[in-house]
């Protein structure tokens, strides 16, 4: 197995959309990453929080459902959903997404074959890569 990373990805309103849960899909069938499992979390308007699986919301039903969802292994437990709780407003609603990097394997299974292994990893979001890249240019332009 390549390298696994749990993502919360956050929503300005109270349930999934059609369209999140279809754009979790498309990742399932990729090829690049895995999806192992995923979890939806809501903070409600009055400030309470609940979890359940995406097939659990009706809407989502005929989305989610298929050859690829039944390959979710159940990992991401109640302690996820509740640490990401704490992230939301109240109303908002959050994916919780555990995938496994694929692409990675090749990589993952070597390392292992010679007795190491990925010991750690540090998600850097887009918008950091972005910022060293302006700063990069801005000192590229002025000879530094």
């Amino acid at each position: 197995m390549g390298p696994a990373e749990l993502l919360v990805l956050t929503f300005p309103q109270e349930t999934i959309t059609v369209e999140a849960a279809s754009a979790l899909c498309k990742l399932r069938t990729g090829g690049d990453i895995r999806v192992i499992d995923s979890l939806v979390v809501t903070r409600h308007p009055d400030g309470e929080a609940s979890y359940g699986e995406l097939a659990d919301f009706e809407h989502l039903r005929g989305v989610v459902g298929g050859g690829g969802h039944a390959q979710v292994l159940p990992l991401i437990g109640p302690e996820d959903a509740q640490e990401a709780a704490g992230l939301l407003e109240p109303g908002t609603v959050a994916l919780l997404v555990l995938i496994e990097h694929v692409w990675a394997q090749a990589a993952a299974d070597a390392l292992r074959g010679v007795g190491g292994r990925i010991a750690s990893g540090v998600r850097i979001p887009p918008e950091n890569i972005e910022e060293a890249v302006r700063v990069a240019k801005a000192r590229a332009a002025a000879g530094k």
